[in-house]
């Protein structure tokens, strides 16, 4: 007879469950920015360029998320690494800009009024998640936004290639620092849980957003 053996389950660290949340429920996982990773039709221009327009209006501002978490932030290695962060993210938010001048105007689309203010609450959204009193929500959503900025960046170079713009290396901190980072900050329950909701926040803003932009390609339609 086999002998019944328990098997020893290692728990899943803060920063490991942070890494799968991203995986799991960020952009690279929503249908749509598939779609537009992949289309090639007579509308596929179109769509990059709407996106691309509505990224810029979410995060090409200053101060974003991390400036803002950077500002208020009192523990030493997190404001290490949202330092390393900001600059990054500034060049991404520089090629943001530039790349939106050059995909031409945002396509016309109905309901442009339903979509400034889906865009406006979206900003609120992330502007407070930023200014959290609950220790390790900011750097939660700020570690979140690098990690999920990956798929993002995939469809910026993109829309460059497609208007002949030379996509810039990507400077963003790796895998490594974002769990380095984690391990060292989140080091109480209250902090871990504030770190995952942030994150989960942050995430569920995302997958709005493309949810946004997967309503205006189809309100555009074939016209």
């Amino acid at each position: 007879m086999a002998n019944n053996r328990s098997v020893e389950h290692k728990p899943v660290s803060v920063a490991e469950a942070q890494l799968a949340r991203v995986a799991g429920e960020g952009c690279a996982r929503h249908p749509h920015l598939n779609s537009l990773l992949e289309a090639s039709g007579p509308h596929s221009g179109r769509d990059l360029s709407d996106a691309v327009h509505l990224l810029c209006s979410l995060h090409g501002r200053y101060p974003g998320l991390i400036e803002i978490a950077l500002q208020r932030c009192v523990n030493k290695e997190a404001r290490s690494w949202l330092t390393r962060a900001s600059e990054a993210f500034e060049r991404e938010r520089l090629y943001l800009v530039r790349l939106t001048a050059a995909v031409g105007p945002m396509p016309s689309t109905p309901g442009a009024a339903e979509t400034e203010s889906s865009l406006v609450a979206a900003r609120h959204a992330l502007e407070t998640l930023a200014l959290s009193e609950r220790n390790g929500c900011a750097l939660g959503s700020a570690t979140a936004l690098i990690g999920d900025w990956w798929p993002i960046r995939r469809l910026l170079d993109r829309a460059a290639a497609r208007v002949g713009i030379e996509a810039p290396a990507p400077s963003l901190p790796d895998e490594a620092s974002v769990i380095e980072v984690i391990d060292l900050a989140a080091v109480s329950p209250a902090g871990s849980r504030a770190l995952a909701f942030g994150s989960e926040q942050l995430l569920l803003q995302h997958r709005a957003f493309l949810d946004l932009l997967e309503a205006r390609a189809e309100a555009r339609g074939d016209f």
